[in-house]
């Protein structure tokens, strides 16, 4: 089962190389279609830093956004452009391990097939500071109660789905925290694998205990209500010819919206 794995970045120079270079070292090529790095307008040496290793890795793809639109919008670019009918996604600043993946994948089934649509990695031993720590349990906890989704650690961003049930799933900014809550709204299982934590090397954090409240507070009330309203009945029967979808495409923009460069 080979997978796309997507990247958002935003000022992760110092970081995202390092990152992309042990995703192609520690994961064989039978697990590992392509790197896709989505840049999120970043204004420090970012976009070099990918540019500088695409000779030497034919099967990573960078592309840029032409102004910033946060975390969920490059996750969703990188998966529109994704090859392949599974994705695994990190974030840009090195604190997931892409050794993690298959121990994932061992657990996902094949999309369209019965099992987990989704499987979220679980930090076991969290490195973050005290009050980071402590904000990111209140903040899992209440979740858990309002959602029912029972996912123990929302904020960590290793995972891997299906592209074409996320495709599916409604966007909105900072989607990518609800992951497990929408892929179970949509009908699909969702399990969990603990996976390592890791210190950033360079740059600091793009969240503060306060920001992240104040835009999840916000979120969470939307995302209790789609969990009470949407309704995916079981199909019963199925007969006659299915006519195949189209492959999905890079949503319709400008160059100026985003810059693409493969090799």
């Amino acid at each position: 089962m080979r997978v796309s794995v997507v990247i958002p970045a935003y000022n992760e120079a110092g970081n995202i190389g390092r990152l992309v270079m042990e995703t192609f070292n520690v994961l064989p090529e039978d697990i590992l279609g392509e790197v896709v790095v989505v840049d999120d307008c970043s204004d420090d040496g970012t976009r070099a830093e990918i540019k500088a290793l695409m000779a030497t890795y034919p099967r990573l793809r960078y592309l840029r956004h032409g102004h910033r639109a946060g975390q969920s919008a490059g996750l969703r670019t990188g998966i529109f452009a994704a090859g392949f009918p599974v994705i695994a996604t990190m974030d840009g600043d090195g604190q997931n391990d892409p050794a993690d993946i298959p121990a994932l994948l061992a657990k996902i089934a094949p999309p369209g097939g019965k099992g987990p649509a989704l499987v979220g990695g679980l930090r076991a031993r969290r490195l973050a500071t005290g009050s980071r720590r402590f904000a990111s349990t209140f903040a899992n906890g209440l979740r858990t109660r309002l959602l029912k989704d029972d996912c123990p650690d929302t904020g960590c961003g290793i995972k891997v789905y299906w592209r074409e049930a996320f495709l599916r799933l409604p966007y909105f900014s900072s989607m990518h925290r609800y992951l497990p809550a929408l892929f179970l709204s949509y009908a699909h299982e969702v399990a969990y694998v603990p996976v390592n934590d890791r210190p950033r090397v360079a740059g600091t954090s793009k969240y503060t205990n306060f920001g992240r409240a104040l835009v999840g507070a916000y979120d969470l009330f939307g995302v209790v209500w789609l969990r009470r309203r949407t309704l995916v009945p079981p199909i019963a029967e199925d007969s006659g010819a299915a006519i195949p979808l189209r492959p999905a495409t890079l949503p319709s923009t400008s160059k100026a919206d985003v810059d693409t460069a493969s090799l």
